[in-house]
């Protein structure tokens, strides 16, 4: 019986020891859960402190964006505005450039027949010219022909006696003649005294002749002959000095 009662008093002290433990288990898993709880409650204090501020720094920067897209709105009206403007402007003065085909036609034909006018002045000038110099050309020859008439002339009045008939009228044929030359413009080139010009004279003899100066025309063999300011024949002299 001892044996019995010493089993069950063991038993009953592993039951209370195992109570014991199974309540000591108990408080340590609610302090834990206690503990945890506390943790996610501060970590979530703290999320929303920081979301918090995040938030307003978020809210503080679209406030400050959306000053600047204002701005940048209104600078974009202005612009648009002003490219409004613009086009109008340049509407408007092609308006006033663009011509009428009526009136490009006529400035067209205007400015043709202005070409057209003055090329046909210039040839006008440039034929006058030409034929200017062919006829200077043509009459030089006639006149260059014509001076050994006047030279058989001069020679067969020198030495004739002016009183007989036949003499006085070759005479007065001669100076027909000359009158005729000088009205077409042919004169003589002065020569005797003259100091010599190798553009009108053309020197065949010299001579020393104190009394006459350098280069001076001693005496003429031949007289020459210009056409207006041509030189349709040089003066063949003697030159002295």
């Amino acid at each position: 019986m001892p044996n019995s009662e010493e089993n069950k008093n063991v038993e009953e002290v592993i039951q209370e020891e195992s109570e014991n433990a199974s309540d000591a288990a108990a408080d340590e898993t609610v302090t834990e859960a206690e503990k945890a709880a506390d943790t996610q409650e501060a970590g979530a204090n703290e999320a929303e402190n920081t979301g918090g501020g995040e938030a307003e720094n978020l809210d503080e920067a679209a406030d400050g964006d959306g000053t600047g897209n204002e701005n940048n709105d209104g600078e974009a009206e202005k612009s648009t505005e002003k490219n409004k403007e613009d086009k109008k402007e340049r509407k408007f003065f092609k308006k006033k450039e663009k011509k009428d085909k009526k009136d490009e036609k006529i400035e067209e034909l205007t400015d043709r027949l202005t070409r057209q006018m003055a090329e046909f002045d210039n040839y006008r000038k440039r034929t006058e010219k030409e034929k200017a110099a062919n006829y200077v050309v043509g009459a030089k020859d006639v006149i260059e022909k014509l001076l050994p008439v006047v030279d058989n002339f001069e020679r067969g009045l020198a030495g004739a006696d002016l009183s007989d008939p036949f003499v006085d009228g070759m005479n007065k044929i001669y100076k027909q003649l000359m009158t005729l030359l000088a009205d077409l413009g042919v004169t003589p080139i002065e020569a005797v005294g003259k100091e010599f010009d190798p553009n009108f004279h053309n020197a065949v003899m010299h001579i020393d002749d104190e009394e006459l100066g350098e280069n001076i025309i001693a005496e003429e063999f031949q007289k020459g002959y210009m056409y207006k300011d041509h030189v349709v024949r040089h003066s063949m002299v003697k030159v002295a000095n």
